[in-house]
């Protein structure tokens, strides 16, 4: 793994990797800063500004893995982005994996566990997890067709350090740091039963690397074997609680499939409840 492409290198998670494999690889990253920031960047990353359906036209190099993180990646807000849904992952994918077949890379997939949600009727319930689905199979297929090496990750609600806060793509947890902060009620999308498995980004990132590394195939879930509640983890922060609306796409629960990662040596070694309980404590020592 000496020379890396990651896609969405600016992002939360690929911010993240980059962080993590500039140690010891030449790392290069192309995010066309849709959500991505410049904030992000790490120290020794080569960044490279573009859209992936340009991947041929501006990645002049053979890289020895591909990390394709970069793709539109919220699921109650595509209704409304459809086009972009289809530019960045049906087009954008496409293009990448012409790239990995064209250059003999490893192609490292960041497919979507709303595939898995509600026994499988997930992968239709919004036009993101539909694109998802349909690129991870279409991953599998260009290893059929083509022979490109590859394996397919599944995330599982990551939180931590540098995720969207604000705004129409902020996470779950990132939205409740900033309404505790500016003392807010808590919004809570109806019904509030929606089991999630909260992933610190540090454990997606060993497990990404692992998968990089001695992976082959599909159905490499890396997700915490704790699960709760949205309104679990809103009480965990505290507060008053505010209930939304229900959402089309909105999935209540999901598998977690982590046999595959964790037969490669993976273990989460993060909590999402001692990971509030910090917050919370940071929090109280601000207003003091």
């Amino acid at each position: 793994m000496d020379r890396v492409l990651v896609t969405g290198g600016a992002g939360f998670i690929g911010s993240h990797l980059c962080e993590e494999l500039v140690k010891t690889c030449e790392v290069h990253s192309l995010d066309n800063y849709f959500s991505g920031s410049e904030n992000n960047h790490v120290n020794g990353v080569n960044y490279i500004k573009g859209d992936t359906k340009d991947i041929s036209e501006l990645i002049d190099f053979d890289p020895d893995i591909i990390f394709h993180l970069g793709e539109y990646s919220r699921v109650e807000r595509s209704f409304e982005d459809i086009e972009n849904v289809f530019e960045l992952n049906s087009i954008g994918t496409f293009k990448v994996l012409e790239f990995a077949r064209n250059t003999g890379a490893k192609i490292i997939y960041s497919g979507s566990s709303t595939k898995f949600g509600d026994g499988g009727l997930g992968k239709n319930a919004s036009p993101y997890a539909w694109s998802k689905f349909v690129n991870s199979e279409l991953v599998k297929n260009y290893a059929s067709w083509f022979g490109v090496n590859y394996a397919i990750t599944y995330f599982y609600n990551v939180y931590g350090n540098r995720e969207i806060s604000t705004g129409p793509y902020a996470t779950l947890v990132g939205i409740f740091k900033t309404k505790m902060k500016n003392n807010e009620p808590l919004t809570v999308v109806s019904p509030g039963s929606q089991i999630r498995n909260f992933t610190h980004v540090d454990d997606i990132i060993n497990g990404l690397i692992l998968v990089a590394k001695y992976g082959s195939g599909d159905e490499y879930g890396i997700g915490s074997k704790e699960s709760f509640s949205v309104l679990e983890i809103a009480q965990f922060f505290g507060g008053e609680i505010q209930y939304l609306p229900e959402r089309k796409g909105n999935r209540m629960e999901s598998d977690v499939l982590t046999k595959k990662i964790r037969s490669l040596g993976w273990q989460e070694k993060n909590s999402i409840v001692n990971y509030i309980n910090k917050l919370r404590a940071d929090n109280w020592q601000q207003i003091d």
